[in-house]
């Protein structure tokens, strides 16, 4: 870590008054471009340069600790972090302190904020087994389509509880079929079924008849990290596809979860699969006690603290899991007594082969 640079981010805090709102975070090293990396467009097309590698995430307040800590963990890995644009859906209004606290620790950072309005859900979202679930910002990623600029093809969406131990533009190369609209990694071993209610399964006009005729038995997939292809979502109508199960849950109650079973109803059957590797989830344990989990087996390129339990938190609590340490070695968080800084020049404590 630059000494020097991670004091000017903090002071700017300081004279800025941020540090009341939000947490501080020190600056992150800086990453260049290595060899054969796509050289920039005219500084005209911005956003539209064909060679960038989109990356979409949800950024507040109360998960900024772990967004710091992905993005740091996306650039470090990159091969060509220069050509990384990031697209952050922020509640609104608000959004000029998530900037700061961006541009502090990121100077360098190619980023765009756009405010998502929790009216566009409120009267959509039904209760979940955790409260958390429930936030209107969990939703956001179904109107990706429609907050991005028209120019940008696809995007990699990914929450903010993840980090990244391999260069994310391997999974941004993955091929999408014509047929296919999201990729993700499938988990075909889990149970699907318990993902809806009896309810669901019973009724003869939902049930099995809603996956029937897809590409493929449907299998659970997280929608923590994607591959979204834009323009065929927006062709597709799909956050109106999404929607209109949202609307059927309310007057229903055809499952228990947040926003991933629209999702599951929309798109399983149709996913193009991506490997496991990408996406490493359920470190954070299940929805009610969060307990540690390990690993599963294979190798690892993006590891996910889906679940109750955040690094972060079992960290601070002095509880933390054997993994979290591995998270720890990205936290750009500074302590608001001072007593001990964040160490971003410290190397990751796993190898991504």
């Amino acid at each position: 870590m630059r000494v020097a640079g991670a004091a000017v981010a903090l002071l700017f805090f300081f004279l800025a008054g941020e540090a009341a709102a939000l947490p501080r975070f020190a600056e992150a090293p800086q990453y260049r471009n290595g060899e054969g990396c796509p050289a920039p467009s005219a500084a005209a097309a911005g956003v539209c340069d064909p060679g960038l590698v989109h990356i979409a995430m949800t950024l507040d307040a109360h998960y900024l600790r772990g967004s710091m800590a992905a993005i740091y963990s996306l650039l470090r890995h990159a091969s060509c972090p220069e050509s990384l644009f990031f697209h952050f859906l922020a509640a609104a209004p608000g959004d000029g302190e998530l900037r700061a606290a961006l541009g502090a620790s990121f100077p360098s950072l190619r980023f765009e904020i756009y405010p998502f309005r929790a009216e566009a859900v409120a009267g959509l979202i039904s209760a979940s087994v955790r409260a958390a679930l429930e936030a209107p910002l969990n939703y956001a990623r179904n109107h990706l389509a429609d907050l991005l600029p028209p120019c940008v093809p696809r995007a990699i969406y990914l929450d903010s509880d993840v980090l990244a131990v391999d260069d994310v533009r391997r999974l941004w190369e993955t091929r999408l079929p014509a047929a296919a609209v999201v990729a993700a990694p499938e988990y075909c071993h889990a149970n699907f079924s318990r993902y809806f209610t009896p309810a669901f399964w019973s009724d003869p006009a939902l049930g099995a008849r809603v996956f029937a005729g897809r590409r493929r038995p449907p299998c659970y997939f997280n929608t923590g990290v994607m591959v979204i292809d834009l323009r065929r979502w927006r062709a597709g109508n799909y956050r109106r596809r999404i929607e209109r199960w949202m609307e059927i849950q309310k007057e229903q109650r055809i499952y228990e979860l947040g926003s991933l079973p629209p999702f599951l109803l929309v798109f399983a059957g149709e996913v193009e699969a991506v490997d496991l590797r990408w996406n490493q989830h359920g470190l954070g344990g299940d929805n009610v006690h969060g307990s540690c989990r390990p690993l599963h087996d294979g190798p690892v390129s993006l590891m996910h603290w889906s679940g109750k339990g955040k690094p972060w938190d079992r960290l601070d609590a002095g509880r933390p899991c054997p993994l979290d340490h591995t998270w720890k070695s990205y936290d750009l968080y500074v302590p608001g007594d001072g007593s001990s800084a964040a160490s971003p020049a410290s190397g990751p404590a796993l190898s991504a082969w």
